[in-house]
């Protein structure tokens, strides 16, 4: 869904998030949560957001419903979006290596990740990706993701397409195939246990990775304290200090 949102789309970050008001009544009385898939425009001229979502509740079922030239209440952007590598020697850890960047998309992960895709190809850092999902009828994003870089890859859990398991094994193998000479940023959203199996690969090689958290979130604002994250520094919220963490500070 596209959203005439100038003010959202001059503001906004890869990795943000939007609540959404469904509905102008009551029912439901809270609203919903979107990541912010893609800013539309350049320069001046941004004035688009995009929204990508699955119909899974009566809330989205009343979004699916509107029509071109409805009014909806958005509030945005919200919470903390993804760092960008670092693209000078200055401001990198090491002088004589690149950065690198791979994202990594579960299944409806693939959401926030579009935008992050465009921001990097901008700014010309190398990029891979790679999108996992049960199985091809459920892979989101593949083409959109190929317009920002050719480098990339699926895996399906029952090999309907592309590479045979989770995307946790492909990842595994593009790290053994892919030249080791880069500074390597791993962004990653998806389900839990993807996420945690990620991480774990990110922790073993000491790449630094950033997650994005797929929390049920009420008020969007912190006030509500519904999405709580155990981090080593405390309890986080996901819509405040998020929904992108350091990977290395989440308690699993």
């Amino acid at each position: 869904m596209s959203l005439d949102a100038p003010y959202i789309a001059r503001a906004a970050k890869p990795g943000q998030f939007v609540q959404i008001r469904c509905n102008d009544s009551f029912e439901p009385l809270l609203r919903r949560p979107f990541s912010i898939h893609r800013v539309k425009g350049e320069g001046s001229r941004v004035k688009d957001i995009e929204i990508l979502y699955e119909v899974v509740g009566k809330g989205t079922e009343i979004l699916a419903g509107k029509k071109e030239g409805d009014f909806i209440d958005v509030l945005g952007p919200l919470g903390n979006g993804f760092i960008l590598p670092r693209t000078t020697n200055h401001e990198r850890r090491t002088t004589n290596s690149e950065p690198r960047a791979i994202i990594i998309a579960g299944g409806i992960g693939a959401a926030p990740l579009v935008y992050l895709a465009e921001e990097l190809t901008k700014k010309k850092i190398k990029t891979i990706i790679l999108i996992g999902a049960k199985t091809k009828n459920l892979i989101l994003c593949e083409k959109d993701f190929k317009k920002a870089t050719p480098e990339v890859y699926i895996s399906t859990d029952d090999g309907t397409y592309g590479s045979q398991g989770f995307v946790s094994k492909l990842f595994h193998k593009i790290l053994k195939t892919t030249e080791s000479k880069f500074e390597t940023i791993v962004y990653v959203c998806g389900p839990h246990g993807m996420l945690k199996c990620i991480v774990d690969i990110c922790q073993e090689r000491k790449f630094e990775c950033h997650a994005s958290l797929e929390e049920k979130m009420a008020c969007g604002i912190g006030v509500c304290l519904g999405c709580a994250v155990k981090t080593k520094s405390g309890i986080k919220l996901a819509c405040k200090d998020g929904p992108v963490f350091n990977a290395s500070e989440l308690i699993w």
